[in-house]
Formats: structure tokens, C-alpha cells, sequence
């Protein structure tokens, strides 16, 4: 089973998490599939915006802890800081216009794929959540994507108290663009997607390109490292990790 479907339509693509037995949690070949995926985007002139969702009704459930622990240690393990690293550095280089679907919950390292949408849907009963605080992490990407787009007031409720962020709070502090019925989130998304997608090409990709420009102040590689620098876990837990949602 492809980790990763691209679905393409007239002007924009769905772009999907598909491990709904892990509840979409990213590994190393769900990370290659989607750093893939963003290049194949890039490369199509046509696409203007991109839908990114998770399979079976759920949008992330952060990092598979169980996959990373696995004996013996897949391959993808030794080289997953500069693979993680790199899907987000595609995504923040990115001049589509990305549309995030929020089901049910987006945790951790769930967190940080759903916070570099330029726009959220958000179903009713939703939630977001940087819990790696409670479990002795660093949240790098996470932090690198609020600096960006948010005030450290915003990021300090979302990542010094590892509470879940209900959909209505999401709008109000401006993460999410919108809260619908949990059943009405992918038509809303895609009415988005599709309104986007009949914008002038050109203009769609200069629009985003300055409004990321203006607000990153630095190549995109920098703005990662940056972050990553004040991981002062280096990507390692202070004690035994209490979930399988780790960012």
C-alpha cells in the first residue's frame, strides 16, 4: 500500500497520509513518500493548491514511536533528522498555496506538518497538540513554523502547556481559518482548493512567494537550522516516552 496517494484535479491535488491503521503516524517511508510528493507538486506548473489530509478520517497522530524502536532499526532511522528536516524545508520553499483538513486531531509531529498549511479547516470537534514538553522533547519544527506565522503568545499556549487545542480555539488564534461540521471538513477544503485553483497560476505562485519572503527574512535551509539549533535534546527523550504520538 502506497504511505502517500497524490490525487490531481483541474488546478489542485489532494495530497494524503495513508497509514490509517497508524492513525496516518509518520516514519521514515511515510517522510520519503511525502518529501517525494512536494517535488512532484513543485514541478507541475498547472497545480496551484495542494489539500493535505490523512486517510481514514484522522489527520496525524505524530511520529511512530514503534517504528523508530523497531529491531532490527529500519534504514531510514540514521538519516531521519536531515529527512524530517527536509520535507519541512520543501514545504516552507513552496509557492502552492497548502490547505490542511484537520480530522479529529493533529499531535506532535502531526502538529508540524499540520501548521505549515497556509490555510486550516478544522472540524468541530478537533484538536491540535504539542505535547513533546510533557514527554522531555524538543518540538524544532513546530517552533520553527509558529515563529514564522504566529506570535510567541500563540506558541507558548500551544507548546509550554501540552494541552489539546479545541477547533474553536484554533480560529481564534488565528492557526485555523475556519471551524465546520466534522463531516463538512474535506468538501470545505476542497471548495477552497478548487476556488484557488482558478486564480491565474502565475499570480498565485508570485502572492505566495512574497508573503513567505517577506515574513521568513532568510533562505528557507536557515530558518530550519535555526530552529533545530536550540534542540538542546538533540531529538532524544529525557526519560521513557509515554506515547506513540511523539513529535
Amino acid at each position: 500500500m502506497d504511505v502517500v496517494l497524490l490525487e490531481k484535479h483541474p488546478g489542485w491535488c489532494e495530497l494524503i497520509l495513508n497509514r490509517p491503521d497508524r492513525k496516518n503516524a509518520v516514519e521514515g517511508t511515510l517522510a520519503s513518500a511525502l518529501k517525494d510528493a512536494i517535488a512532484q507538486i513543485e514541478e507541475d506548473q498547472d497545480i496551484r493548491a495542494v489539500v493535505l489530509r490523512g486517510a481514514g478520517g484522522a489527520f496525524c497522530s505524530g511520529l511512530d514511536t514503534k517504528a523508530f524502536s523497531a529491531e532490527p532499526k529500519p534504514d531510514w532511522v540514521a538519516g531521519w533528522p536531515s529527512l524530517w528536516e527536509s520535507v519541512h524545508t520543501a514545504l516552507v520553499s513552496s509557492k502552492k498555496v497548502w490547505l490542511v483538513a484537520l480530522e479529529r486531531y493533529a499531535i506532535n509531529g502531526g502538529a508540524a506538518l499540520a501548521l505549515a498549511g497556509d490555510l486550516m479547516v478544522c472540524g468541530r470537534s478537533a484538536f491540535l497538540q504539542v505535547g513533546e514538553i510533557s514527554i522531555g522533547m524538543a518540538a524544532p519544527r513546530i517552533a520553527a513554523w509558529l515563529a514564522l506565522r504566529h506570535s510567541e503568545a500563540v506558541a507558548a499556549r500551544l507548546c509550554l502547556t501540552a494541552e489539546r487545542i479545541p477547533a474553536d480555539d484554533l480560529v481564534r488564534l488565528g492557526i485555523g481559518t475556519e471551524c465546520v461540521e466534522d463531516d463538512q471538513v474535506l468538501a470545505r477544503t476542497r471548495e477552497r482548493a478548487t476556488a484557488i485553483a482558478a486564480f491565474p497560476a502565475n499570480a498565485v505562485a508570485a502572492v505566495k512567494s512574497g508573503m513567505r519572503a517577506a515574513t521568513l527574512h532568510m533562505p528557507p535551509a536557515a530558518w530550519s537550522k535555526a530552529c533545530t539549533e536550540f534542540d538542546v535534546f538533540g531529538g532524544k527523550p529525557l526519560g521513557p516516552v509515554k506515547s506513540n504520538k511523539s513529535a
